[in-house]
């Protein structure tokens, strides 16, 4: 059995942080195109939120929480939960902002920053050990047997 590195968490996090970065900007990209074709900027909202938020599961699935050996993964489920995961952290930059703006007075365009050290985190942890966390959302190992090659 391989030992763990005690950088892995950061490490993982460091990871989230690029596919967040691309889903940003995916997701900025969609909504602009959609503003230059004259869809309403709520559906285009909308629309780069759903189609980052693709990009944000296939990513974080396939190099930042991969599947451990033996493991398997219901990709419906998981991906239901990484919808959720980024809805909650959606709805609460929302009403963060509004507390931020409306009720600190912080400047508009300050605001969304300090959003990002709130739903950063919590997305990470919410991916983490909810949307992607072995053992849960159907994942289970192949068998309860190890195998020959396996320790047990």
């Amino acid at each position: 059995m391989q030992e763990k590195s005690g950088w892995e968490p950061f490490i993982q996090f460091v990871k989230f942080g690029f596919v967040g970065v691309s889903n940003t900007l995916i997701s900025m990209a969609v909504y602009y195109i959609c503003l230059a074709l004259r869809i309403h900027y709520i559906a285009a909202n909308t629309l780069g939120f759903v189609i980052g938020t693709i990009n944000a599961y296939f990513w974080n699935n396939r190099y930042v929480f991969r599947q451990k050996e033996g493991e398997i993964r219901d990709t419906k489920k998981s991906l239901a939960k990484v919808f959720v995961s980024y809805g909650v952290t959606l709805g609460l930059s929302t009403a963060l902002l509004a507390f931020w703006v409306d009720g600190l007075h912080i400047s508009e365009k300050a605001a969304p920053i300090l959003n990002l050290l709130v739903t950063i985190p919590l997305n990470f942890v919410l991916n983490k050990f909810w949307a992607f966390g072995s053992g849960r959302n159907g994942q289970q190992k192949k068998s309860a047997m190890p195998g020959p090659m396996e320790e047990q």
